[in-house]
């Protein structure tokens, strides 16, 4: 009797270990990786129009049916980089991301008042190169200081209705993502 409570208590403390172990180590061990993830669907620097979410369709987790997206993965190892796009009527976000998948910085309709996206994202020591000598064509621009190498920004538009469609997809082919040319 002794000798079998022995082993069922051995039984829960191991049980207890591993349980443990397990949910503290899975996290660390699991492969999420969105910079690798949106490198298979989307090219470098070019804004790649995502297919819409849901059931069944190959897409990045997580993103809203009832929008359209565009993604554009970039390294600032040649330089800033310049996201430009049209606006819509309705709702749109355009979203920063670290390599990692953490937000860093964004913008939407509410807080840019209709104007036309035109954003410079740089690393601390070209934000400071730039100032330097701030071409004039940089004088409306919103300058990101990035905190790392590379990124990727996620450009969001809500289609309000199906007819509408057509007008968001057209608006979604303005958005440009390339290294910041300057005269």
């Amino acid at each position: 009797m002794i000798r079998s409570l022995v082993w069922m208590i051995g039984a829960i403390l191991l049980a207890g270990i591993v349980h443990i172990v397990a949910v503290i180590g899975v996290p660390r061990f699991a492969v999420v990786d969105p910079w690798r993830e949106i490198g298979a669907i989307a090219n470098d620097e070019v804004f790649t129009r995502l297919p819409r979410a849901g059931p069944g369709g190959k897409t990045l987790p997580g993103l809203d049916p009832a929008m359209t997206h565009s993604v554009c993965r970039f390294s600032l190892d040649r330089g800033p980089m310049r996201l430009r796009a049209e606006v819509a009527d309705a709702y749109w976000s355009l979203s920063l991301y670290d390599r990692s998948g953490l937000w860093v910085w964004g913008v939407d309709n509410r807080a840019a008042e209709q104007k036309p996206i035109d954003i410079l994202v740089a690393t601390d020591v070209q934000v400071a190169q730039l100032r330097e000598t701030l071409p004039d064509e940089l004088e409306d621009v919103v300058i990101v200081d990035w905190p790392g190498r590379e990124g990727f920004a996620i450009y969001k538009l809500l289609v309000p209705t199906k007819s509408q469609e057509a007008e968001t997809e057209q608006i979604l082919a303005t958005a440009k993502c390339g290294v910041a040319q300057f005269r």
